[in-house]
């Protein structure tokens, strides 16, 4: 049940709707956070919060690099054996953006400037966002200053800024500061444990510092991680207007000041570029090189080439990744178009936050904020991973083996908790658990079999054996070890095979005794393994024996997996016919809905962790979590049955839960609760209704809101490798289309109200899905038309 109030989105003549864009056209300092969440910009490898290139006015100017972080130590009141130690938090970095302006000595300033007109374009096709503002100045002249940034999806590194001034009514004097910053704001949490620790003290310490013409390249070191930042700046400058530039340096500050003798009606276009490159093992001297190489690179290849590459680079995305939604005026409020731009803006913050991330992994802001600190958790595994299998199967790769390259520090978790095998740390940056609350983190296991499920889903729909083989069977037969290991053969359970002190995906029922998700996805993670190894035994004798040098895994194990499989315990209740989310889920006492106001959610925030463990009540999806991701374990009425008991006591206090609510209510035959909580979903960010967007995107829900189109609407379903079709859009829903990459071809499925039009595309070598339970056969090029 959605138990908050749905936030109103921002006010339409100020935001005016359109389907590839997100557009501002006042100045509004009002939702100044939210907005500088929306308009980021970022590859995957950096990221720009949509701060106003002046650097001020702001609530957060952010500069984020992926896996760039800072170490501190963790201070318990009462420490424990195996607790975490060392906590991580992603840093705002160098700040290598700001431009400031002064017109005949005026300093152009958005909060004190008469701003004649105002707007903001975040470009959703080009990849960039621009800005035209007309600024009348206190003695009268009119200067107009455009500007359109990007950060490329090409050269990982690069930043680039056109900036553009103009004085249209007299000739005047002018300077162009462009700055790059060394000092930058860490904020310290308000109290929301959703919030990063932020520092009190300076983080990144100056070590050098350079100015070469237009150049400039500022090196620093964090004071604890000691990981090394070079940020740089060049620029390029056209005008027919007389013009002279000085640049400086010193440790933490370096400018680039252009004094322009601006003539009447002649532009002044300026071209900054800026790079960012990090390292754990190179020298300040090195990263000043490569960021220097970077800055080269950029100049020869010039903005307009850089600016078309970018469009190419998202035309292709869209590609791949478009879902176009159509249908009447009846979407609850929400109009058609409405719609359609926020799950392209869904999207199109997906592929900004992992394009490029090349040995990282994707956080749950992204980088489009601080909040959590800047960690990875099983948002990324479960749900944005199903988008990037089926559109960007190359990046979800890339996801995996990033998780197979902290595998070594998965086993090493898993001696510190007395554990075999690997456990992967619940949030991290490094690899290294960073939860210092250990009933909320640390004891949720399912973050093995949730890495193991997003790997078994990208090999089943890429086919891609050689990573089984060569990296995902090892981390198969790790976490297969750490579930025998955790598990038990209970005599007082008949002797079912039961895992005891565990966290689901429900954190506000926490170390409970069998959660049913956890034992259910803990079951195909053993029988996987079991099956891998196997195949592996059978099929490559050189492959198997590289895995025996990696684990010295042994027969008996398989056979051990199989046994704990098959008698896993998967809790039900006879009486009520219903799953039970644990053991213990209907002994405890039930929670005041009634009486609880909408303005104290959620219950985190307003409750002692007590007060909840001990209530019947549910934070996110989890019961009905497992039957999405599982629903060929569950009979149609189990899950009509488990789905109508655990929503009314679900708050939906995560973002993570509405689109999950969705997919199952679209599944039960639910399609108006299924729109309420997919509209949920879609709107978690652009309407704020978890009111923290200021901390950054929730790009789980993002994800989310592609699978319930996908899953929910068109009811794709995946189990075990087959492919299949039952669609079920609502009667608001006239229209919906998309692609998948199903075997390494591309199938176009195009909905309409009462048929659907398959196409394989040309390329393709034949495919077989079922549609509505029969099998169909797909030939290249050919659409089949379906009722």
């Amino acid at each position: 049940m959605i138990r908050h109030e749905t936030q109103i989105p921002p006010p339409e003549d100020i935001y005016p709707i359109d389907e590839w864009k997100i557009v501002e056209t006042q100045f509004n300092p009002e939702l100044m956070g939210q907005t500088e969440t929306v308009f980021a910009t970022a590859n995957g490898y950096m990221g720009w919060r949509g701060n106003f290139l002046e650097g001020k006015p702001a609530v957060q100017n952010g500069t984020f690099i992926n896996r760039f972080y800072e170490t501190w130590q963790i201070t318990y009141g009462e420490a424990a054996f195996g607790f975490a130690k060392t906590g991580q938090t992603m840093v705002n970095v160098t700040d290598g953006r700001t431009i400031k302006l002064y017109v005949d000595d005026e300093p152009f300033d958005l909060m004190r400037a008469n701003i004649a007109k105002f707007r903001r374009t975040l470009d959703m096709q080009n990849g960039t966002l621009e800005r035209e503002v007309l600024w009348e100045t206190p003695g009268g002249l009119l200067v107009e200053i455009k500007s359109k940034s990007m950060v490329s999806f090409v050269h990982r590194h690069l930043g680039v800024i056109a900036y553009s001034v103009k004085v249209i009514n007299s000739d005047a004097p002018l300077a162009i500061a462009s700055i790059v910053r060394g000092t930058q704001e860490n904020p310290v949490s308000e109290g929301d444990p959703r919030q990063s620790r932020g520092f009190i003290k300076k983080v990144l310490l100056p070590e050098q510092d350079s100015s070469d013409g237009m150049r400039v390249i500022l090196n620093h070191i964090t004071d604890a991680s000691r990981m090394r930042i070079a940020c740089g700046i060049d620029h390029e400058i056209e005008t027919e207007c007389p013009v002279q530039f000085r640049s400086r340096s010193e440790p933490d500050y370096g400018e680039v000041v252009f004094d322009v003798q601006a003539k009447l009606g002649r532009p002044i276009n300026l071209t900054k570029y800026v790079t960012y490159h990090t390292s754990r093992t190179a020298d300040a001297r090195e990263l000043r090189t490569r960021a220097g190489r970077s800055l080269d690179k950029a100049g020869t290849t010039g903005l307009y080439t850089l600016m078309a590459e970018q469009r190419n680079y998202l035309d292709d995305f869209w590609a791949r990744s478009d879902v176009s939604v159509d249908g009447n005026h009846d979407f609850k409020i929400r109009r058609p178009k409405e719609v359609q731009q926020a799950l392209r803006w869904n999207l199109f913050q997906i592929i900004q936050n992992s394009a490029r991330v090349d040995g990282c992994g994707v956080g749950a802001k992204g980088l489009t904020g601080q909040g959590y600190e800047g960690h990875y958790f099983w948002d990324c595994d479960i749900y944005v991973m199903p988008f990037l299998i089926y559109t960007n199967p190359q990046i979800a790769k890339n996801l995996l083996l990033f998780r197979y390259s902290m595998l070594d520090k998965a086993r090493e978790r898993a001696r510190a908790v007395n554990q075999r095998g690997a456990l992967f740390p619940w949030r991290t940056i490094n690899g290294e658990e960073a939860s210092a609350y250990y009933a909320a983190g640390t004891a949720q296991y399912h973050i093995n079999a949730d890495i193991i499920y997003a790997m078994k889903k990208y090999v089943a729909a890429t086919n891609d054996r050689e990573f089984l083989r060569t990296k995902g069977a090892e981390m198969l037969v790790e976490t297969a070890r750490l579930w025998l290991d955790l598990g038990f053969y209970s005599e007082q359970k008949g002797g079912a095979f039961c895992i005891n002190g565990v966290t689901g995906p429900d954190e506000y029922n926490t170390v409970v005794n069998n959660n049913l998700y956890t034992n259910l996805m803990a079951r195909e993670n053993l029988l996987f393994a079991a099956e891998t190894v196997s195949q592996l035994r059978e099929e490559s004798s050189e492959e198997y024996a590289n895995l025996l040098r990696r684990t010295n895994v042994r027969e008996e194990e398989i056979a051990q997996w199989k046994t704990a499989a098959e008698k896993m315990l998967l809790p039900f209740d006879e009486k009520q016919g219903i799953h039970l989310q644990d053991d213990g889920f209907l002994e405890r006492k039930p929670f005041d809905f009634e009486n609880t106001p909408k303005d104290k959610y959620p219950l985190l925030l307003y409750h002692h962790p007590l007060v909840i463990y001990r209530s019947k009540v549910i934070k996110q999806a989890d019961v009905v979590l497992a039957m999405f991701l599982l629903g060929d374990k569950f009979s149609f009425e189990q899950k009509r049955k488990n789905f109508y008991y655990y929503d009314p006591l679900t708050t939906g206090d995560s973002s993570l839960s509405a689109c999950i609510q969705s997919i199952l209510a679209a599944e039960v035959g639910d399609p108006e609760l299924a729109i309420r909580y997919g509209l949920s979903a879609l709107l978690m960010d652009l309407a704020d209704i978890g009111r923290n967007v200021k901390d950054g995107c929730h790009i789980a829900s993002m994800g989310g809101s592609w699978m319930v189109a996908v899953y929910g609407f068109a009811g794709f379903s995946d189990c075990n490798g087959k492919f299949a079709f039952n669609p079920r859009l609502p009667k608001e829903v006239e229209h919906l289309s998309f692609h998948l990459m199903l075997l390494r071809q591309r199938l176009h499925i195009d909905l309409h109200t009462g048929y659907t039009i398959y196409t394989l595309e040309r390329d393709g070598t034949g495919l077989t899905i079922e549609h509505k339970g029969n099998p169909v056969e797909l030939e290249p090029g050919t659409a089949l038309k379906l009722e």
